[in-house]
């Protein structure tokens, strides 16, 4: 995981807010799938639509480019919509990419054991 990050995002919503944040997630996903370095970006909902987290993982150097060119077009009215209530991080994010999350609230995990099979 030493070149990837891996952000786990979780986001309260109003129930009443979900049929539109789904419509502007599915923008931000479409966005997103023509970035070469986000290896995976998922949305996920609970049962009362009260609570969504997005899974996020980025081949290191691309995370910044995310944020600042493909996300941001849609970072205010998301941020109208949801409420970041918790972001974990893991990988080792350089500095810049660790300024951009910290504004999220970002805790950074650090892998002590394991392995990823590919």
């Amino acid at each position: 995981m030493k070149d990837e990050v891996i952000n786990i995002f979780s986001l309260s919503l109003a129930p009443e807010n979900f049929p539109e944040f789904k419509k502007l997630a599915a923008k931000i996903v479409a966005a997103t799938s023509k970035e070469p370095g986000t290896l995976m970006y998922e949305y996920s909902v609970n049962d009362d639509h009260t609570v969504a987290h997005i899974i996020e993982r980025y081949r290191a150097d691309a995370v910044v480019s995310h944020i600042e060119e493909t996300f941001a077009p849609f970072g205010e009215k998301f941020l109208e919509l949801v409420t970041v209530t918790s972001l974990l991080v893991y990988g080792s994010p350089d500095a810049p990419t660790r300024k951009l999350l910290d504004g999220f609230g970002a805790v950074y995990m650090h892998s002590f054991d394991g392995f990823t099979r590919t």
